[in-house]
């Protein structure tokens, strides 16, 4: 008896190389994951995002089945870490914790080696956190609107300090001089430990850094806290306004962070990722321990963050653009 197979199946299983490499991306991405992903950090080791991509990781492993790390790639204002990730292969394994520069560097930055709106799919905003506006203790004034009234007697005079040229410390600061519709005088440092060290020795006036870098200061009494720069009040800080509530009304400047695959992702990997990281953000251990330096847990869905940073992105760039800053 004859084994040759009849026509139709032997032309199906020459077909069947091609039929498979034609599924869609969601069919063929069904086990994942089925190993290790990385979540790159484009910062420093104990940067904001860094911190909230650490503390995710092993509730992501756990949930996900597979080792979760994370990689930190700093340098060029998070370009270097970004570009990786726009450029990795789009199925789930390398991901992104942005910041948001994210969204101020394509106003910073003449030319990027991505496009920060089309290169990415987003998953989620997994946090925000506020800067706090503090005052050297000799500074003559308690309140918001004293600090308006001063820098408007004294155009130019009051000195600020920052992280950097274009750094959140920087354009929130930026942001509360054009609102208030005064002008104060920019001191750009390397990094935001020596803006508060210069603050605290009374060589700048005023500084809106990181909750976790100027609380202490203030409940020390080495500073005077102005008020939050985030629409509300943070639970860490419960006896501190908001500038909004304080003299400003309308004000909020606050360092976001979010988790961004790169674009053609499969829709249902992107999915997995958003379920499993809303799971792990509402954790009472990850809320409890973000919200004791000021840092709120979100977890919005894939179109409200990609809605949200194409608004940051609107939001900045004429205010960067107005004052001049730009990076090379």
């Amino acid at each position: 008896m004859s084994t040759r197979l009849p026509f139709c199946f032997r032309l199906l299983l020459t077909g069947l190389p091609v039929l498979l490499a034609t599924l869609p991306p969601a069919l063929a991405q069904s086990g994942y994951p089925t190993r290790t992903i990385r979540i790159i950090v484009p910062g420093s080791p104990g940067a904001g995002f860094d911190t909230v991509a650490r503390l995710m990781a092993p509730g992501l492993s756990e949930r996900l089945g597979r080792q979760v790390v994370v990689e930190n790639r700093a340098g060029a204002g998070t370009i270097i870490g970004t570009e990786i990730v726009a450029k990795a292969s789009p199925d789930g394994y390398t991901l992104l914790m942005c910041a948001i520069a994210f969204a101020i560097n394509p106003a910073l930055y003449r030319k990027l080696p991505y496009d920060a709106l089309r290169d990415f799919t987003p998953i989620t905003q997994t946090a925000f956190v506020p800067n706090l506006m503090a005052v050297h203790p000799s500074v003559p004034v308690k309140s918001v609107k004293e600090m308006i009234a001063l820098a408007k007697a004294r155009p130019g005079e009051i000195l600020f300090a920052s992280g950097g040229r274009g750094a959140s410390s920087h354009v929130t600061m930026e942001l509360f001089a054009s609102m208030a519709r005064i002008r104060m005088t920019h001191v750009p440092y390397k990094g935001t430990t020596p803006g508060i060290i210069d603050l605290l020795a009374g060589q700048v006036a005023i500084m809106a850094a990181s909750m976790a870098a100027t609380i202490g200061h203030v409940r020390a009494g080495k500073l005077r806290a102005l008020g939050v720069t985030s629409a509300r009040r943070v639970s860490a800080a419960p006896d501190i306004p908001a500038i909004a509530e304080a003299g400003l009304p309308g004000y909020e400047s606050v360092n976001w962070f979010g988790l961004l695959a790169p674009a053609g992702t499969p829709q249902e990997v992107i999915a997995r990722l958003h379920q499993e990281a809303v799971a792990v953000l509402r954790a009472p251990s990850i809320k409890e321990r973000l919200a004791a330096d000021g840092t709120e847990a979100i977890g919005t869905a894939p179109e409200e963050f990609a809605a949200f940073i194409k608004a940051e992105t609107v939001k900045w760039t004429p205010l960067l653009k107005a004052a001049g800053i730009t990076l090379e």
